[in-house]
């Protein structure tokens, strides 16, 4: 689940690149190290070998704040014990930290918690 300064340290890019090839940059890193990876951002990106790269749309500002990558993280290990396929697994964990990061009251501070909070009141 890395960001792009992450993901670029990884695949030998700098993180300016990788913002501006978000979805090359997925799709190298998930056939480099044949692994699904999941590219956190205002459009998060799920690419995995061989299959169809999914695009989570949803814009979720209270997600740029420390910790909610471990938020992320650990939803999407509750849905690989479910049994999801890694790829659906992390599409749906990022479809769902987001839903619940735009549950958050908009004010200053927020932190991985008021996610963690909002996760019960993301639906569907």
């Amino acid at each position: 689940t890395p960001h792009a300064g992450e993901l670029g340290r990884l695949i030998g890019e700098s993180s300016d690149w990788v913002s501006a090839h978000r979805l090359e940059a997925a799709r190298r890193a998930a056939d480099r190290f044949d692994c699904v990876c999941l590219l956190k951002g205002a459009d998060t990106i799920v690419a995995a070998p061989g299959a169809r790269t999914l695009v989570c749309p949803i814009d979720a500002p209270a997600l740029a704040t420390a910790g909610t990558g471990d938020v992320l993280t650990g939803v999407l290990t509750a849905f690989l014990a479910k049994g999801l396929e890694p790829r659906l697994a992390a599409a749906a964990a990022a479809i769902a930290t987001a839903r619940a990061a735009r549950c958050v009251p908009h004010r200053v501070g927020v932190v991985a918690s008021d996610v963690i909070a909002a996760l019960p009141h993301v639906h569907d």
